[in-house]
């Protein structure tokens, strides 16, 4: 791990000493590129402009799904495809990600990653809804449950973050952010091989990781403002470090999906996720990464499809 700590050091300074800083790619260049008809842009607290999709059913019940780290709504993509035929599925990119970009404050908490999404159900007018989340935005979801159960239909937790970790160490693209001056470097030098060589670590299967996948990335980290949004995101140390003691007392019915190969988040987190909320469902997958929504997308699909239905359409007592 040294020695590769070590290689990507020095490929980010060769890159730096190459061409420089990277430029930043223009917003409405951005919006061009990654918008679809379904997106919009709507107004929230903090100067944020959220980059929202709302699909599917418009009288159906409602999922709203919360991204990982450094990803964006499109992560989401297969399964709204399979679930939009029958339920309402708002997904969104988070301040500091995809096209929403950075906030005023410059604040990127788990705590205002929570107020995004209570705003966003507010926008929509939304007071009931099942919160899914990857990785982040799983920690995100688990935390809303906490603060709003009363609007948490159900929880979704694919591969999420939550607990502190007891061996190992964090992943390697956070320790380099978090590192004075080779945070910086890779901020502004960031490459298309970097970012290649990150989904490749965290998806199992490399055909998946496709040219195009790698250069929506990579132009959504060079969206103007990301940069520099990201890197202060990593470095801010979290507001609640012991908010991960309250899950017990979550109420909402609970699936959690995970992929058993995941090198960031042990399988043992999703063990104790289903351990520790009472009554949740634990659907795993070996040889499966970080991102199975996006790895076995119809099969996480259709487990997603049958716990909706659980939660909407099951008989009142």
């Amino acid at each position: 791990m040294q020695k590769r700590l070590l290689a990507l050091i020095w490929v980010a300074l060769a890159g730096f000493a190459t061409v420089g800083c990277s430029p930043d790619l223009p917003r409405a260049v951005a919006e061009a590129r990654y918008t679809s008809p379904a997106s919009q842009f709507i107004s929230i607290s903090d100067g944020v402009r959220l980059h929202v999709r709302d699909e599917g059913k418009r009288d159906a019940p409602v999922l709203i799904l919360a991204h990982g780290s450094n990803a964006s709504l499109h992560t989401w993509e297969p399964w709204v495809a399979e679930l939009k035929d029958d339920w309402r599925v708002i997904s969104f990119d988070f301040p500091a990600h995809g096209l929403t970009g950075p906030s005023k404050s410059g604040v990127y908490s788990s705590t205002a990653y929570v107020q995004v999404v209570d705003d966003l159900a507010r926008h929509f007018k939304v007071d009931r809804f099942v919160l899914g989340g990857n990785s982040m935005g799983g920690g995100v979801a688990w935390r809303y449950a906490l603060a709003h159960p009363e609007k948490v239909a159900g929880l979704i937790l694919v591969d999420a973050a939550g607990y502190p970790r007891e061996t190992g160490k964090p992943p390697l693209v956070f320790r380099l952010a978090r590192t004075p001056v080779i945070g910086e470097i890779f901020s502004r030098a960031t490459t298309k091989g970097m970012i290649e060589s990150n989904l490749k670590q965290v998806i199992v299967d490399d055909a998946l990781v496709t040219p195009e996948m790698v250069k929506r990335y990579h132009d959504l980290l060079m969206r103007e403002g990301n940069r520099q949004a990201t890197l202060a995101r990593m470095r801010a140390g979290p507001d609640d470090p012991n908010a991960y003691q309250k899950i017990p007392t979550i109420t909402a019915p609970t699936l959690v999906i995970w992929g058993e190969a995941d090198p960031w988040i042990p399988f043992a987190d999703a063990k104790r996720f289903a351990q520790e909320i009472k009554g949740a469902k634990l659907v795993s997958y070996p040889n499966i990464g970080h991102l199975p929504q996006e790895e076995v997308a119809l099969a996480t699909a259709k487990e997603v499809d049958t716990f909706l239905q659980q939660v909407y359409l099951k008989p009142a007592p």
